[in-house]
């Protein structure tokens, strides 16, 4: 994940670049950078963010840049932004999305000669091949054409130079980008809680494909978006903020409905305390509470938000030591209560058993349900999140020991009305320790959502989406053929 943020305007517009970055700070946990441009002279500043906040780490840089215009990134595992001297111009660039087929791309272009600078764990830097992509173009917005075309994936950006800021939202939508305005200056976030507090109202929530430059002049279209539109449902049931909106829909009232809905399933259970894993579990526990006229309490309580999340780190050991310590029991209101539980997903299964489950039984809880918001995870993201591995993911390890070794075709695991996924659910439910272990429907979450089913991605749920797999040696000519047009 990565959230991306700039701004221009007719005076300072530091402050409000500083601000609406750090918004962002849930997006990533590896790297917080910003640029500025005053006059003609560029500005650039990345610093590494895993063991402290972006502000801390900013504030020097925040009290001595000044600029009208800049961009800035909270990335997951790039060092952005980046800065190239192109045929169009010296500009700066930061992304947010996930390139399947980054390898291949880079080959290409070091075979014609380009090389690279930048280097990440797991090979070239995205941000900087995305830079050198979009130079292939004859214009900046003909070069992120055909970078479009070219990706598998998604990839959402913004670009800053001497006419303004290029933002463009990926051609899928998996990754949202919003324009907002107040006087005298322009903003585009991916996030709009960014906007709230910095006075910025909602102008344009950019169209899959769309291009836009803003400058302190205001909005010029430069390409306009297409129909198909599959954003990251994901964004409302865990990785977006809850004051955000996605096409306009709010993540904490969906977050509700969801745990509605998970309430309106559970007729054949009784229970003493509903409660959520902060905090993204929260709100889809208090909507469970509001349908099911239990209480909301909170026996698990999140040490301040200096932790983090628990899900984004790149280590295993890390995302085992912060959801160990962020979260801390409350034994008076656990010990002898039958307790659910609303959790947004589970992943791996290994932090929600170990470090929440074990918390609840070690303080006397007399019953455990787990309620996760989403169906269960079946297939690694491949647009916008961390999930690599399949193996990684607690539904195959669940597949895995029930049909005695890894299978291609899960189709029947992901009908919830089927033995085969029933089985699943309890082979997960015993793995985890609980009572009960109850999933979201994917058609409860889609209506929670309120948006047509076919303007989500629900990839990780079902493997379906608008892409076609490419395979490596189609790739290279795939490019040769783009950019030679």
């Amino acid at each position: 994940m990565s959230g991306i943020f700039g701004v221009t305007s007719k005076q300072d517009c530091i402050k409000d670049l500083f601000f609406g970055i750090d918004y962002h700070t849930h997006m990533g946990t590896e790297y917080g950078g910003m640029a500025v441009i005053e006059g003609d002279d560029f500005s650039r500043h990345i610093h590494n963010i895993s063991q402290s906040q972006f502000k801390s780490k900013f504030y020097e840089d925040y009290i001595h840049i000044k600029g009208n215009r800049g961009i800035g990134v909270i990335s997951d595992s790039n060092e952005q932004p980046m800065y190239l001297n192109s045929k169009f111009g010296p500009f700066c660039i930061v992304t947010a999305g996930l390139i399947e087929n980054k390898e291949e791309l880079a080959t290409y272009l070091m075979k014609e000669g380009l090389s690279f600078s930048e280097v990440c764990k797991d090979g070239v830097n995205t941000t900087e091949l995305i830079a050198k992509l979009i130079s292939q173009g004859s214009s900046l917005v003909n070069g992120i054409e055909k970078m479009f075309e070219l990706i598998e994936g998604s990839c959402s950006l913004l670009i800053l130079n001497r006419e303004g800021i290029y933002a463009a939202r990926d051609r899928h939508g998996y990754t949202p980008l919003v324009v907002g305005k107040k006087d005298g200056s322009w903003a585009v976030t991916g996030e709009t809680c960014a906007f709230a507090n910095l006075d910025y109202d909602v102008v344009k929530y950019l169209q899959p494909g769309e291009i836009v430059l803003l400058n302190e002049n205001g909005i010029t279209d430069k390409k306009p978006g297409r129909g198909m539109n599959q954003i990251c449902t994901f964004l409302w049931i865990y990785t977006g903020f809850p004051a955000s909106s996605y096409e306009g829909v709010n993540a904490e009232v969906v977050r509700e409905r969801c745990g509605r809905c998970l309430a309106k399933r559970d007729t054949d259970i009784d229970v003493d305390v509903v409660s959520g894993v902060p905090d993204s579990g929260s709100a889809h526990a208090i909507g469970y509470a509001m349908e099911s006229k239990k209480p909301y309490r909170r026996p698990l309580v999140k040490y301040t938000p200096g932790y983090g999340r628990s899900y984004t780190p790149p280590t295993q050991e890390t995302r085992d030591h912060i959801a160990r310590m962020k979260l801390i029991a409350i034994k008076d209101i656990i010990h002898g209560n039958r307790i659910v539980v609303c959790e947004d997903s589970i992943v791996r299964g290994t932090q929600l058993k170990n470090f929440t489950v074990k918390k609840l039984w070690n303080c006397g809880a007399k019953e455990v349900h787990v309620r996760p918001a989403c169906p269960p995870l079946m297939f690694p993201c491949k647009f916008c999140l961390s999930t690599k591995s399949i193996n990684e993911l607690s539904a195959r390890k669940a597949i895995k020991a029930l049909e005695g070794s890894d299978i291609e075709d899960v189709s029947v695991y992901l009908d919830e009305t089927s033995d085969k996924y029933q089985a699943m659910i309890d082979w997960i439910a015993r793995d985890i320790e609980v009572t009960t272990l109850r999933y979201q429907t994917i058609d409860d979450m889609v209506e929670a959502i309120g948006l047509p089913r076919e303007k989500l991605c629900l990839y990780c749920w079902n493997g379906e989406s608008l892409q076609k797999d490419m395979k490596a040696n189609e790739a290279v000519s795939t490019v040769e053929k783009i950019i030679s047009e």
